[in-house]
This record gives C-alpha cells, sequence and structure tokens, in this order.
C-alpha cells in the first residue's frame, strides 16, 4: 500500500508541480504528517524532492527530473521505501532490486540531466547507528539544505558552537547523513571539513553561488570516521537499565550498544547498554522518566537521582 502511495506522490509532483503538503494530503487521502514521512522517504532514497517555503511554497521535484515510474516491480518498489525507513535495503536483501529501480529512474531522465541524477544518490547516505546522541531532531530546514545538495548550492547558516551563541557561516554542503531519526550536514567550511546537526542550525539561506566540492564522497566512510573520532572524546558508560518493553527500541537506538538482555515479566526487559559517556548516559535515561530504571552503576543513579530531586525542589 505505501509503495503505490510513494509513487503516486511522486507522479503528482511530475505532472502538476509544486504542491503543499495539505493539497497532496487531500489527493493521497491521508494526513499531511504522513506526507512529510513519504517525502522524507524520497528524499533518503535519491529521489530529488525539495521543500519551497514561502506564502506560495510547497514540495516539488528537481527541475528537469522526469520519469515514468509505471515499469517498477514490486521488488523495486519496496526496495525504493527500504532506502526511507530504519533499515537499509541491503540488510533486507534488497540491493538488487534497488538498483533495477534505479536504473529504470535514471534511464527515463533527460540526457541533459541524467549526469547530474546519477550523482544525487551519492549525497545521501542512510544508517542505522546513531552518533551517540538521545534527543528527537526537528529539521525545519531539511528542504532547502536537501535542495542545495542536489543542486550544488552553497549556504549561509546560523549555528552555534560548543557553549558560545550562533553565527553565520558559509559552508559548501557535501552530503546528507541520516542516522537514528537525525539528520546531519557533511560540509567544508573554509576548507575544513565539518559535520553539523540539522536541529542546531538556527536559520541558513541558499547563496547564488555553486558549492565547492569533490566530484566523488564517500558519506558512509565519512560518517564512520566522525563517528569514531566523537566516542573516542569520551569514556563509555555500562547500565544495566530496567525498561518498559514498549520503550526497549528507543533505548536501544540511543545508547551504542547492546551487551546483554534478558526478559523480567511481560512488561519489562532488563538490558546490560554501553554509552559514549556520562553525559549521554544521564541524558538518554532522563528522558525515560519513569519508563526506564537505572540498576548500576551506582554513580549513574546517584546522578539521576540528584537531577530528580532538584526538579522536585523547583516545582514544590
Amino acid at each position: 500500500m505505501r509503495a503505490d502511495r510513494l509513487l503516486s506522490l511522486v507522479l503528482l509532483l511530475r505532472n502538476r508541480g509544486r504542491m503543499s503538503a495539505s493539497a497532496l494530503a487531500r489527493e493521497l487521502e491521508v494526513s499531511p504528517r504522513t506526507v512529510l514521512r513519504d517525502i522524507d522517504a524520497l528524499s533518503t532514497a535519491g529521489i530529488p524532492v525539495y521543500a519551497e517555503r514561502g506564502r506560495d511554497g510547497g514540495f516539488e521535484l528537481l527541475p528537469g527530473f522526469t520519469t515514468d515510474l509505471t515499469g517498477l516491480t514490486v521488488d523495486e518498489a519496496k526496495a525504493l521505501l527500504a532506502a526511507g525507513s530504519a533499515m537499509t535495503s541491503e540488510s533486507l536483501g534488497m540491493a538488487p532490486a534497488f538498483a533495477s529501480a534505479m536504473r529504470k529512474v535514471v534511464a527515463a531522465m533527460p540526457d541533459a540531466h541524467r549526469a547530474a541524477a546519477t550523482k544525487v544518490a551519492e549525497r545521501v547516505f542512510v544508517t542505522q547507528g546513531s552518533w551517540l546522541t538521545d534527543p528527537e531532531p526537528v529539521d525545519d530546514h531539511l528542504g532547502l539544505i536537501q535542495q542545495a545538495v542536489f543542486v550544488g548550492r552553497r549556504l549561509s547558516i546560523l549555528y552555534p558552537s560548543r557553549g558560545n551563541d550562533a553565527v553565520w557561516r558559509v559552508i559548501d554542503p557535501q552530503g546528507l547523513i541520516h542516522a537514528a531519526g537525525r539528520w546531519y550536514l557533511v560540509a567544508t567550511d573554509a576548507g575544513r571539513d565539518r559535520t553539523y546537526r540539522l536541529e542546531r542550525i538556527e536559520d541558513v539561506r541558499e547563496l547564488d553561488e555553486p558549492a565547492q566540492r569533490s566530484a566523488d564522497i564517500d558519506l558512509a566512510a565519512i560518517w564512520e570516521r566522525r563517528r569514531s573520532e566523537f566516542r573516542a572524546r569520551g569514556t563509555p558508560v555500562v547500565a544495566d537499565v530496567l525498561v518498559r518493553r514498549e520503550r526497549r527500541d528507543d533505548l536501544v537506538e540511543r545508547a551504542y550498544a547492546v551487551r546483554s538482555e534478558q526478559s523480567v515479566d511481560d512488561d519489562r526487559v532488563r538490558l546490560e547498554v554501553v554509552f559514549g559517556d556520562d553525559s549521554h548516559a544521564r541524558g538518554v535515561l532522563w528522558a525515560f522518566g519513569e519508563d526506564a530504571e537505572v540498576l548500576a552503576p551506582d554513580a549513574l543513579r546517584a546522578a539521576l537521582r540528584s537531577r530528580a530531586l532538584r526538579m522536585a525542589a523547583r516545582y514544590e
């Protein structure tokens, strides 16, 4: 069902041009939230859909992207969906179908745009691994940034450094990485490699200047290198945690690794999980509230108890 809806979404944008989320929702008979999730799935699959802001804004395909998707097989459509989910098409054993689907998409494009289109997928990387961070993202600027990545335009972003106020920076976007529900922008700033969390970008403007970037980019290698560098900055923390079954996947997603797991009762499971450092562990487990209980280490229990007492005193 969702495969048919995604194909219908692309065809609507191809045939009608720019459409708002509410207009697409009416046509597809779904909620605007569902439309936004489908747009995100198409983008991570390499289909160049981007958002245009403003009173007359909406979603549209990158100019020149025209294709007849009716020739996709069921497996190929599923592979495109898999690329936009938390699991990659490779992990589902759909890599051949995904490659075939993308070949059909590219083959149907005008010659003048085909070479550029083959590079779009290289600019987006989807992975299950997190960067050892915990809050859910709010990617208000994702559409504009995706557009700049696809067409190769410089961006000016208002972004804070650790402990400092946000400042404007002119960057050359290289690609986007999606991990554990969060988007990261890989870019260069005055020639220096940088990675920016989209949820921390306070404002963004697309500049009428071509981005300086290499013709080839390996986002998977960049992600692994940056993640390894980040993990090396702190001392890992191993925690013994009781968590409600319905929140088990949330905890696993936000932790670095799971060492062991056992069922306690119908409502709870016990996990031995690894966090990047003390700050990471405290931030994640505090967010779970009553849905999780730390059994060990004692220092982590004490830190969470102290924070809870301070919060209780504030609202007493």
